[in-house]
Formats: structure tokens, C-alpha cells, sequence
């Protein structure tokens, strides 16, 4: 099947992110993708002076369009982290998933929250606005299963091996690397999860803003089970696409067949809820 990663310039108008990601997602439709990704805060700036201006509940106007454009182009829709969520008198860093009829099937909150200080080159502190998710979050489609990670979490390989565990064979990892982090880590963490769990392993960031509060990396990618990167976004507004072959994850996983070979006699993964 064909996955479309929208690189999206993130302006500060809402309503124009919203329009302009509609537009994205009706071309990649129109070019054959049937799962299409948003990166990570592809509705408002990223910045946590930003968080509580741009929030909404779920569902709410942004989510309404998601829904909409994934109903109209009959695709699967991973909104990125598509608001901040207003929840309970809490915010959340959010992703929504929307299937070909419309319908939400998955809800993903951050779990791991971006907290860092690099001196003298970036410091960042979700936490001060942002509460944590507590689950994890897996959709079924037609093709395989997918597992959800936002950005920060990609970094937490217990999470993507519990994904392997449930049958995932695709990772989906909205993300908005810095200009710090990005070009130290950011194929490096998807080249890892992927190899070290036999899947395809996506990230969607936003483009490149050097004016913005808060610059994303951008390269957008795509890594199949043997490491290899196999699509990948510059800097600037674009839209990936790749074709994710699971005959070649299943030949991967016959020739080196770790997933059979670990010793749960000695060792394990364990999900708490």
C-alpha cells in the first residue's frame, strides 16, 4: 500500500494550516496513498506559550475537518499531532487517527514528554503546560496494524518492542526534531526501532521555518525493516511517498527470525496497562 507523509509548513492562522493540510491530503489521495500522516503540531506553532492558546477539545473544529477530508478521499488519516488537547482543565500533545468512513479509531496522547537541556543549544519543558498520556495506541486497516508514537517518544525503545509484541508492522512517529536533536538522532532513533523490531518505521515532521520560535528539522522518512531508509524529505513544504511492501518484512523476518529467538526465559517486556 501506498503511505504519503505531509511535510507541512506551519503557519500561525489555524484555519489556514487546517485549509492547506486538506488540500495536501486530498493530493496524496489522488496519487494513490491510502494512509496518509500530518507531522506533529501541524495545526499551530510549537512552542509551549502556543499550547493553550491553540487547544481544543475532541472532537472540535480541527478534528472535524480530519475526519471530513478522510471521509471524502476514503483514506486512513493519522492527524499528527493535530491540536492541543483541552481536556479535564489539562492539555494533551494529541494524535487522532481517522479511517475511510470518517470515524475516529485511535486517540494517541504523548507519553513521554519532551524535556530537555542541552546548554547553549536548545532547553524545552513540555511538562510546564502538558500532562503525559498513559496508553498505547494501535489501529487496524486492511494492510497491517499500525502503533503511534509522538516525537519524544520514539527515543523509548520499550515502547516500539511492545508495539512488535501486539503485530505492528508499521510505526507512525509524528515529530518535530530541533535543529539540535535533528540532525544528531533523528534517522539514527528510526533506523534503530526499525531494525530492532523488524517494521517500517515513519516519521512526519513539519517543514523548516528558520523565523519560527522553534525550528523543526524537517526529513521526513520512511525506514524499512532491514535499516534502510527508502524515502526521505528535505527541509522545505513537500509531500513523501512510499510504497510499503510487507512481503519484504515477512522475508526479512524468515532469514533473521530474532522475534522467535528472544530468550523470554531470561528477559522480557512488560505493559502495565
Amino acid at each position: 500500500f501506498r503511505l504519503a507523509l505531509i511535510q507541512l509548513h506551519v503557519s500561525a492562522v489555524k484555519s489556514d494550516n487546517l485549509q492547506r493540510a486538506c488540500g495536501l491530503v486530498r493530493e496524496a489521495s489522488a496519487k494513490g496513498a491510502k494512509v496518509v500522516a500530518l507531522p506533529e503540531c501541524f495545526n499551530s506553532p510549537y512552542g509551549t506559550q502556543y499550547f493553550k492558546e491553540y487547544a481544543e477539545k475532541i472532537p472540535g473544529e480541527s478534528t472535524q475537518k480530519l475526519s471530513e477530508v478522510a471521509r471524502e478521499c476514503s483514506v486512513y488519516l493519522i492527524g499528527g499531532r493535530s491540536i492541543p488537547e483541552e481536556d479535564g482543565g489539562k492539555l494533551y500533545n494529541t494524535c487522532t487517527v481517522f479511517g475511510p468512513d470518517g470515524a475516529m479509531l485511535a486517540k494517541h496522547r504523548k507519553v513521554h514528554l519532551f524535556d530537555i537541556n542541552i546548554p547553549g543549544k536548545i532547553q524545552f519543558k513540555e511538562s510546564e503546560t502538558l500532562s503525559p498520556g498513559n496508553s498505547f495506541s494501535v489501529f487496524d486497516t486492511p494492510y497491517c496494524k499500525v502503533g503511534l508514537g509522538i516525537c519524544y517518544d520514539m527515543r523509548f525503545a520499550e515502547m516500539a518492542q511492545v508495539y512488535g509484541q501486539k503485530g505492528c508492522q508499521l510505526l507512525i512517529y509524528p515529530g518535530a526534531f530541533n535543529m539540535t536533536t535533528g540532525p544528531a538522532h533523528w534517522e539514527l532513533l528510526q533506523r534503530g526501532r526499525a531494525v530492532d523490531n523488524q517494521v517500517y518505521v515513519a516519521t512526519v515532521s513539519p517543514a523548516r521555518d528558520e523565523k519560527a520560535s522553534y525550528v523543526a528539522w524537517g526529513h521526513s522518512t520512511v525506514v524499512n525493516p532491514w535499516g534502510e531508509v527508502i524515502a526521505k524529505a528535505g527541509a522545505e513544504e513537500t509531500v513523501v511517498y512510499t510504497d510499503i511492501d510487507l512481503n519484504k518484512l515477512t522475508e526479512i523476518r524468515q532469514q533473521i527470525p530474532i522475534l522467535s529467538q528472544k530468550r523470554c526465559d531470561l528477559y522480557g517486556i512488560e505493559m502495565k496497562k
